[in-house]
């Protein structure tokens, strides 16, 4: 069903300047609109392409006038954005209850509202909060909890005891609660150290395909409230991530590490285990951390160091083949003559 201007602008805080009442079917960039659909514009660039473009109205967060197009007016376009696809492109719903093929404990506790998909398999006493979704492949198992409103999209695995807040996503493939990695030497072998712990991930958590998290050795690896991880991240046991924190594609934290709120960690970052990561720490692609970093810091390199005094390092370095040559050029200039090599005289 099409969505008004005026009825899109109401829901994203936005103003209409032009035909309020001009119907909007899709939204798409404006290389690739049609007919009936909306756009943004976040630069003057973007903007005139979008006013060249087939679609009907611009969502834009400048000073931006036209005569061509209806605009959508926001405080923030990258915010409108997230808030209007949903309007579009809504969730899909799933039908209440399980599918004939998922094996389910008789002592499982399964919300009412839950979706159970396909070859599902949960484990005694866990529990299913409500409107949850289970797509299919998964394993849940004993004691787990997931709470209302939690997706677990197709072969995500959850060891025994993970606890699952609230509004979760879990994206394909992701394996939470596996052992840490904990061994002792013993005459000459590795001994398993038992992973007895468990994980928490708080409510409004995303993490992505393929990311792996280790239960504690003996308390909780957690995950804090709000925090998005991106695909193929590990995370071992015992570490403890805080609220709101992102964490890029390909990076890896070790044992017992905790970060603090508003974090972000690019991709392939690698932490040393026992650290402490303070607030809004940023640390750029590929670093290496091997110290505790306190609150604010913006750190880069391997091995990591701050920002600046990391800059300064490069820069040097970008001066070393100049620096080789000029100090090639001293010595031959103040180099002691060569002795004359003739014969000797009787």
């Amino acid at each position: 069903m099409p969505l008004t201007a005026a009825e899109i602008a109401e829901q994203i805080d936005g103003k209409v300047l032009g035909d309020a009442s001009i119907p909007l079917t899709g939204f798409a960039p404006a290389d690739k609109a049609r007919a009936g659909d909306l756009t943004f514009a976040e630069n003057q660039t973007y903007f005139n392409r979008a006013e060249q473009s087939a679609a009907a109205a611009i969502m834009v967060d400048g000073e931006f006038t036209s005569t061509k197009k209806t605009l959508i007016r926001v405080p923030n376009a990258r915010i409108a954005f997230a808030k209007v696809l949903p309007l579009f492109f809504p969730e899909p719903v799933f039908t209440p209850g399980a599918h004939p093929t998922a094996v389910i404990a008789a002592s499982a506790e399964i919300d009412p509202t839950a979706h159970i998909g396909p070859h599902c398999v949960i484990g005694d006493q866990a529990r299913i909060g409500s409107h949850s979704v289970l797509h299919g492949g998964n394993h849940v198992g004993a004691q787990c909890v997931l709470g209302g409103d939690t997706q677990l999209f197709p072969n995500v695995v959850l060891y025994p005891r993970t606890q699952v807040g609230q509004r979760v996503r879990i994206h394909a493939g992701a394996v939470i609660g596996s052992d840490g990695f904990g061994y002792v030497l013993d005459q000459g072998a590795h001994r398993k150290v038992p992973q007895i712990g468990y994980v928490i991930i708080h409510d409004d958590v995303e993490i992505g395909a393929n990311v792996t998290i280790d239960r504690g050795a003996l308390g909780a690896t957690s995950i804090g409230r709000g925090s998005k991880i991106d695909n193929l991240v590990q995370i071992a046991h015992n570490v403890a991530i805080g609220e709101h924190c992102l964490v890029v594609a390909q990076a890896g934290i070790a044992g017992s590490t905790k970060l603090g709120n508003f974090v972000t960690l690019a991709g392939q970052v690698g932490l040393a285990g026992h650290l402490k990561i303070g607030n809004k720490v940023t640390i750029a692609a590929q670093s290496g951390v091997m110290h505790d970093i306190p609150d604010g810091d913006k750190w880069f390199g391997y091995p990591a160091q701050p920002d600046r005094q990391m800059k300064r390092q490069i820069l040097a370095v970008q001066q070393l083949p100049e620096l080789l040559r000029r100090v090639a050029e001293l010595e031959k200039k103040f180099a002691a003559p060569t002795p004359p090599t003739g014969p000797k005289k009787a």
